[in-house]
Parts: structure tokens; sequence; C-alpha cells
């Protein structure tokens, strides 16, 4: 690892920092070099450490602090249920970091691909009005139909956990269609009525 100094590098460089004379000669005092060997180790660990907290403090490396970095920002996502995955929990400390929010469709198909629909799609509604709607295309609807719109989620990737294909401890046949549902509501704008349309399974 770039940076790092093993506890050799460290055990030279200690002697090189040595005094000068017999008492501090390593071939008369052969102890010394044990004693050296020993902080050597130490300063090695204590500078790899260092290292390790340095990627600690990037939400796309970090493995140690994730229960940290859940605390200090509202986590883990209830979306994501009552137990969900390590690679999960660290992807969601990322995403609600970089998360900036939004309205738009591109916005909320954002959020159906990183749930695992990558074709997804939206439709929004609109009501029919006299001089704007065509004859025979469309029919008078209620008032509400403009605040309407329906995500096609479009064949979904199989996320579930398989034999072979998963870890011990992981549950099998985990199905993300909860989540996506619960993210997609809590981030919709408060006066629409959305509606999702699953596709068949890849």
């Amino acid at each position: 690892m770039a940076g790092l100094r093993s506890a050799a590098e460290y055990q030279a460089q200690l002697m090189a920092l040595l005094p000068s004379g017999p008492a501090w000669d390593p071939e008369t005092v052969p102890e010394l070099k044990v004693v050296l060997a020993g902080i050597s180790q130490e300063l090695a660990r204590i500078d790899a450490r260092a290292f390790d907290l340095i990627n600690e403090m990037d939400p796309g490396s970090v493995s140690e602090l994730v229960p940290d970095w859940e605390a200090v920002m509202g986590l883990p996502d209830p979306c994501l249920g009552d137990n969900p995955t390590f690679e999960d929990r660290r992807l969601a400390v990322r995403q609600r970091l970089l998360a900036v929010g939004g309205q738009s469709r591109a916005y909320f198909i954002e959020i159906a691909i990183r749930q695992g629909y990558p074709e997804s799609s939206i439709t929004e509604h609109r009501a029919p009005r006299f001089g704007r709607a065509r004859f025979g295309s469309a029919h008078f609807g209620t008032w509400t139909a403009q605040f309407m719109w329906t995500l096609d989620s479009g064949p979904r990737r199989r996320l579930g956990r398989r034999f072979g294909a998963s870890f011990w401890g992981e549950r099998f046949g985990t199905n993300p269609s909860g989540a996506l549902e619960c993210v997609i509501r809590r981030s919709a704008p408060a006066h629409t009525l959305e509606f999702i349309k699953y596709g068949v399974e890849k």
C-alpha cells in the first residue's frame, strides 16, 4: 500500500537514529535489535490504522465505521427492511451523503434503476380538456388525473439471494419491490398520486 511503512522499514529507521557509542551498538548489545523490532511492529500497526481511518472518512470506502455514519445520517433506511445487507447499508450511506433530491421524471427513474429496475419509465397522466384533447383518443376524466403518474418498472434484474450466488447468513428470496414502493412514495411530491406497474423478472 502506497505511503505505508513496514515494520522492517521502521526498524531500519530506528536503527539509523540510534546515538553513537558502544552502549548503542547492535553488535555489542544484540538485545537492542529485539527491542527495536517490537517497537517497529507497533509503529507499523499504528501507521496502517491511520491509513484505514483516512479510508473510513470517505463513504465510498467506509467499512468499519458504517454504524457511525448511519447514526449521523439517520440510517439504516427503513425502506430497506429490518435486516438490510451490509453492502446495502454502505451504499445507503454514500447515497444519503450525495443525494440532492428532485421532482423530475429523471430523478424517480434513477431511484428505480438503483433498486434494480434498469428499464424504468414514467407516464404522467393529463386530465383531458376541451380544446386540447383530441376526439376519440381520450375521455374526459376527473380533475385529479393531472396529479397522477405511473412508474413502469420494466423487467427486474434478479436481486434476490440465490444458492451459489450468496454468502452465509443472507436471506433467500429477498424481493426488492417493497423497497422500491417505499422509496418512491416517500420521495414523491405530496400533492401527487403515484402508481407502480411491475414488469416481468428477467
